[in-house]
């Protein structure tokens, strides 16, 4: 359904209560009795479990699978696919400068991330109520995927070119992606770029803003939103992050979120930030519940603030403790 997501944004910026927005995908596998490989077997089920979110919680929107290893996938990166765990990627594709520049960009058809197209695609059919937006990786959390993440940051001082061509093409890809994702009536796409939390200032400047700005700026208009996502120690990056332009900024627990509304520009949409292992995943009711009620008093004063995870969900997590977090939101701004 086609939506006015400028408005959208702008309406949650002046309403003095907020709907929670976590990334809260895989752990539907509970309340479906499937397993994290049957999740993501068929666009269908993905669908179902992106609608299923949406009707046992009252999420501010319909949000697809956040599956970092699709794109990936897509040019020829190897990917460890479990029972109950989110798919991995294995072992490299690009080790020097020769690799890089015969790296080819695949087409979106004939890939796995077409699956993940379809299910977006249905779920826009199925919620009416509320935008739906699908996920993709950053581009240079991408690029480190296919150069090895532990190795990135060195190949950034050792062989920058390398790393800007891979970059180039992993944008080039995402964006094509991305248009994929619009032309079939999503509302909006997240963009994770966790990897990008270990670069400098000076780096992050260099090897991913001005390629996530690319990216906002082919496929972000007023009914089409694009929003960030970094779990890093985005404080120092926060200037360059800025410049980014996209549509909302989601952070995760690694830094304190009242830190960041502090410093970002007025009327920025800021999303975060309850710990998604320690307190989703592991914590109790109680807990999660006075973690969310202690996050929503030092930030809600923010008008773009919303209520979120620090990242995505694990899969094994119980509800009792999503219950709780959203129980947690609603009471706080009754």
């Amino acid at each position: 359904m086609k939506r006015d997501m400028k408005k959208w944004f702008e309406d949650i910026t002046t309403s003095k209560a907020k709907k929670a927005m976590p990334i809260l995908g895989f752990p539907i596998t509970t309340v479906l009795g499937m397993t994290v490989r049957e999740l993501l077997s068929s666009s269908e089920n993905m669908a179902r479990g992106i609608c299923a979110v949406t009707e046992r919680v009252d999420m501010a929107a319909g949000l697809g699978m956040m599956d970092l290893s699709v794109e990936s996938e897509a040019f020829g990166a190897s990917v460890r696919i479990t029972e109950d765990e989110v798919p991995t990627v294995t072992g490299k594709l690009v080790a020097d400068y020769r690799a890089a520049d015969e790296l080819k960009v695949p087409s979106v058809d004939g890939t796995r991330a077409v699956r993940y197209v379809e299910a977006i695609e249905k779920a826009v059919t199925r919620i009416a109520d509320r935008p739906v937006f699908a996920c993709m990786l950053g581009p240079f959390s991408f690029a480190g995927r296919l150069m090895d993440v532990s190795e990135a940051m060195m190949n950034c001082y050792d062989d920058p070119d390398m790393v800007h061509l891979v970059l180039e093409k992993a944008t080039s890809f995402l964006i094509a992606y991305a248009n994929r994702y619009k032309a079939i009536g999503a509302n909006g796409i997240f963009i994770a770029e966790p990897l990008a939390g270990i670069l400098s200032p000076t780096l992050i400047d260099e090897f991913s803003t001005p390629y996530c700005k690319k990216i906002v700026d082919a496929i972000k208009d007023d009914f089409f939103a694009v929003g960030y996502h970094n779990c890093g120690p985005t404080i120092p990056l926060a200037g360059s992050i800025m410049k980014i332009g996209a549509s909302a900024y989601h952070f995760g627990n690694a830094i304190e979120l009242e830190k960041m509304i502090e410093i970002v520009p007025p009327g920025t949409i800021v999303m975060g930030n309850i710990d998604p292992a320690s307190q989703f995943k592991n914590g109790t009711p109680e807990s999660i519940r006075a973690a969310t009620l202690d996050l929503l008093k030092k930030c809600s004063h923010f008008p773009g603030f919303i209520p979120s995870s620090g990242c995505d969900i694990p899969p094994p997590t119980s509800w009792d403790n999503i219950d709780a977090f959203f129980g947690a939101v609603a009471d706080f701004y009754k």
